[in-house]
């Protein structure tokens, strides 16, 4: 089973790839799933470009401001938690693991809209290419 390693999780792919096929079943085969990759790309292509339009690099700067925001405001608390004689409440790792969560979900949104781009289901104004 293949996985595949993203900023803060694994994601498995379980495909059956069959092992005792003829070369001809093998073609087939490829091409059925090429037809379904296909479908699947169309479907986010058309899916995704009309909910979130064309992105620009703005959008991308924002969602890389907003994560790096959060970042510093995370590890900053962390600091500021750490920097007192005495254990961490579970109250304050509660607000730690909250402020976390913000930069992590922030920072798969760009990474999820930097694939889009990369897939060609979302159009990146202004790129040159």
């Amino acid at each position: 089973m293949a996985s595949t390693m993203t900023s803060s999780y694994r994601r498995v792919r379980d495909h059956f790839e069959p092992q005792d096929i003829s070369p001809e079943d093998q073609r087939r085969l490829r091409g059925q799933l090429e037809q379904i990759d296909y479908a699947a790309f169309i479907s986010n292509r058309e899916l995704i470009g009309q909910k979130l339009g064309p992105a620009d690099m703005a959008a991308f700067q924002r969602l890389a401001v907003a994560a790096a925001n959060a970042r510093a405001a995370w590890v900053a608390e962390a600091l500021r938690l750490t920097s007192v004689a005495g254990p961490v409440s579970a109250e304050q790792a509660e607000r730690l693991a909250q402020m976390r969560l913000v930069f992590e979900e922030l920072s798969e949104a760009y990474e999820a809209m930097r694939r889009m781009v990369e897939r060609g289901y979302l159009s990146l104004n202004g790129a040159s290419g």
